[in-house]
């Protein structure tokens, strides 16, 4: 199965950065969700990895069933998740499409599904599909991007430029860089019941510095992560790129900067 394109690439580095967003994520994206009851989980789009040594670790209890279309990202899933005793025996990964499962229909108890809608041409058919692998009552959580909520102060012409065509790119290439707004809708859509949203906030100004110069960072990493199919896509030029650089260093240290960024997560049941 052919790699397809996806804005931030396949190197070890953005591997690497994956593995360093999931942690830098994880108190905000999981002190919500609520497996403990859950014993075969579905995790759909696990990609590296990253969000399954979390829910390993999280939920002692689980059993998770990887899938995603990568070959590449699950060899090296493969390989991150055999370094820790803990998940021993307690996970299988499998190369597949994740809007048309070859899985068993009613063999899970719980889906989780984290920045994986953005970069799917048709997320209504992934939800239902994970619906149709779900038992009545399994649970679903999905945790999705909302990117035109962000905002960073002191203004930054070359980021908002740069932000722009980052957006415009994953919308031309069939991507969704809005769709955590959309998540009750979706679910909806796709039948399942009980549908809740929460929008979870990055909002860090003067009262916390040092999260705030962390966010900033961590945030530069992942715009200059897509600057690659950016530059040859032709959608900014290297200068716009180096411009970033100097203004983020220069905000993340500036004392009265803010960030903000809101993200969405939703709950659901399996009818």
């Amino acid at each position: 199965m052919p790699e397809f394109p996806y804005l931030h690439g396949f190197s070890n580095t953005e591997t690497e950065r994956l593995r360093r967003q999931a942690r830098f994520a994880e108190h905000t994206v999981y002190q919500d969700v609520d497996l403990t009851k859950v014993t075969n989980l579905l995790e759909a789009g696990c990609g590296v990895g990253a969000q399954t040594e979390i829910l390993l670790r999280r939920f002692p209890e689980i059993r998770i069933t990887g899938v995603d279309r990568s070959e590449q990202h699950l060899s090296r899933a493969q390989a991150y998740l055999g370094s820790f005793p803990y998940a021993k025996g307690r996970y299988e990964l499998l190369q597949m499409n994740v809007g048309q499962l070859d899985l068993p229909s009613d063999a899970y108890d719980g889906a989780f599904l984290c920045w994986l809608l953005e970069h799917v041409e048709d997320p209504t058919r992934v939800l239902a599909e994970v619906r149709r692998v779900l038992r009545p009552g399994g649970v679903i959580y999905v945790t999705e991007v909302l990117n035109s909520s962000f905002l960073i102060d002191p203004y930054s012409p070359h980021t908002w430029r740069y932000w722009l065509a980052f957006n415009d790119f994953q919308i031309d290439s069939g991507d969704s860089p809005f769709i955590g707004a959309k998540l009750g809708n979706l679910l909806m859509q796709t039948g399942y019941r009980d549908v809740s949203t929460t929008s979870k906030t990055w909002h860090f100004d003067n009262r916390q510095p040092d999260r705030r110069k962390e966010t900033i960072e961590f945030w530069t990493e992942l715009l200059l992560s897509a600057s690659d199919q950016l530059l040859e896509e032709k959608r900014v030029d290297q200068e716009t790129v180096n411009e970033i650089k100097i203004d983020l260093a220069n905000i993340a240290r500036d004392p009265n900067a803010v960030f903000y960024y809101t993200f969405v997560q939703a709950r659901a049941a399996c009818g």
